[in-house]
């Protein structure tokens, strides 16, 4: 079971990694003819790193847009990144000072992840304009990501796993050892449900997540009156003539 885990773990990261990074090279290398930037838009670079900045912290776009999904969404994506910076104690030997002062914070973020998830879920069977454009597989990454927290939540208050195996089974890891996992049913069902998500990550629409930095209606400066804007593509082809 140990070596059958490492080999899908190995494999999950792996494709995690290679797709991620053909995607976003995939993204940096579309061409953006035209200057699309959504209105009102800055007119500096300083001010596109800005707008980015306040997009990717605070989701502004969509804190104006609805109140309700944002602070779903927002609450889910903030309680996530805690999550996942507590869990960096098992990979890191000594663990690092800021990550030990976390670890209180980090569970309290995994039950608002799951409040913020539930709510993400609700939205799409009780909107009626969401419903009729959700797929399945919208479906399948809710449920995914609420199978993570519930389990994550489950072996904090329920059964707790030998955390120090675990951490020497991921630091092994590290170092191409294969160590022993602890026998927790529910360990086993978290660490599949995790990487399944890495595996399918780079296929899925959570790549969203670094697609926003590529979107040209966003890091975009407006303005197409002070500078012509040139396409990579015709700036190349002009070179040949």
């Amino acid at each position: 079971m140990n070596t059958l885990f490492a080999i899908f773990i190995y494999f999950s990261t792996l494709v995690f990694v290679v797709g991620l990074l053909q995607r976003i090279r995939s993204y940096a290398g579309t061409p953006a003819p035209l200057k699309i930037p959504t209105t009102p838009a800055p007119v500096t670079s300083g001010g596109v790193v800005l707008r980015m900045t306040r997009e990717v912290v605070f989701f502004e776009s969509l804190f104006k847009a609805n109140l309700w999904t944002w602070a779903a969404g927002w609450l889910f994506h903030a309680s996530m990144l805690l999550v996942v910076l507590r869990h960096l104690r098992y990979f890191t030997d000594p663990v690092w000072g800021w990550v030990v002062f976390i670890q209180p914070f980090g569970i309290y973020a995994g039950i608002t992840m799951l409040a913020g998830l539930f709510g993400l879920l609700a939205r799409r069977f009780f909107v009626e304009r969401i419903r009729y454009i959700s797929t399945p597989s919208d479906y399948l990454m809710l449920v995914l990501l609420i199978g993570i927290a519930a389990s994550g939540l489950l072996m904090k208050f329920a059964g707790h796993p030998d955390v120090i195996l675990v951490k020497n089974f991921f630091t092994g890891l590290m170092h191409l050892s294969i160590q022993s996992l602890p026998a927790n049913a529910v360990l086993y069902v978290h660490l599949s449900l995790v990487f399944t998500l890495l595996l399918i990550f780079p296929m899925s629409k959570l790549l969203h997540a670094p697609g926003l930095f590529f979107s040209p209606s966003r890091n975009q400066t407006d303005n197409p009156r002070e500078k012509r804007h040139i396409a990579s593509w015709a700036v190349k082809l002009e070179s040949e003539k």
